[in-house]
């Protein structure tokens, strides 16, 4: 059986995550140690104790989930069972958990990667007046027919029927009204800081791409997929090209999910808080195998 790790973006984040995690792993616990010493602040009492609205904070919850989708990956090679796995992805940010996972860069440099991320995209956040929204049980062609007439982006194609839209927050807000006027039952704001994976992204993927012009990437030692197309990637200039380019494109999850089971995967194993994926998964494909992996309790039956 072929399984595949997949690893969760922002919003999957919760106050106590990881926290078993670091009590019974010696694997994960050296991991949150290695991680207050990279970023130079406490993220294990963040994400242990809160509270909620700092974990909640881009530049604050990415490097929290990354770390946490690293201690369980790190605690499932510490029990041994990790040897049938050969795939890994992830959604958004949980697509550079997926590639420290695979070798693409060293969890210290992945971890500081994540944090410039986090950084630059809460910045472009508070910089812009942005917001996103959910649009549930209609086609792409259609969101994209709203999508044009009130000049927003579709940030997240995450399962069938199952959009997110991005962009100005006067106009995601008409394109919502716009929606229910043309007959869309599910049109439904977001409580985001901003208009993530949409053009008011463009400064921190600037940034972003300075950033990361220095830092040498590896070959993938797992297959993996990259949210810009959904399609396997395996050369590391592409895979960096295509990290600059997800901050401000769209998120093919849902094709990510495809191309992993075309390609041989029989089993998904989410690493990650919520079990999120696994919901999505089941709406994609009710046949797949997933798992979800949290706290260390989900490690041992």
């Amino acid at each position: 059986m072929a399984k595949a790790l997949i690893f969760a973006g922002q919003g999957a984040q919760k106050v106590g995550m990881g926290k078993s995690l670091h009590e019974q792993s010696a694997a994960a616990r050296a991991l949150y140690d290695e991680a207050q010493g990279v970023l130079g602040w406490d993220l294990a009492a963040i994400s242990f104790e809160g509270p909620e609205s700092e974990l909640t904070q881009t530049k604050v919850c990415q490097p929290a989930l990354f770390v946490h989708g690293m201690a369980l990956h790190r605690t499932l090679a510490e029990q041994g069972k990790l040897g049938d796995v050969d795939a890994a992805l992830g959604l958004s940010l949980g697509e550079l958990t997926a590639y420290c996972a695979a070798g693409v860069f060293d969890f210290a440099t992945g971890l500081r990667i994540v944090a410039e991320r986090g950084r630059l995209m809460q910045e472009a956040c508070e910089q812009t007046t942005g917001s996103m929204a959910a649009i549930i049980g209609e086609s792409r062609e259609a969101v994209a027919e709203l999508c044009a007439e009130f000049d927003i982006e579709a940030a997240n194609f995450n399962a069938p029927g199952q959009i997110i839209v991005s962009g100005e927050a006067t106009q995601v807000f008409a394109a919502v009204e716009g929606g229910k006027a043309r007959g869309m039952k599910r049109v439904m704001p977001l409580n985001v800081a901003g208009a993530y994976h949409s053009r008011l992204m463009e400064p921190a993927r600037a940034g972003f791409a300075a950033f990361l012009e220095s830092i040498v990437f590896q070959a993938p030692q797992l297959r993996v997929f990259t949210n810009t197309t959904g399609a396997e990637i395996t050369d590391p200039i592409a895979i960096k090209a295509a990290l600059v380019s997800q901050v401000v494109s769209s998120v093919k999850w849902e094709d990510c999910m495809r191309a992993a089971a075309a390609s041989g995967t029989t089993e998904f194993w989410e690493l990650g808080p919520g079990g999120v994926l696994a919901g999505l998964a089941r709406r994609t494909e009710r046949d797949w195998a997933v798992k979800s992996f949290s706290e260390y309790s989900d490690l041992t039956g």
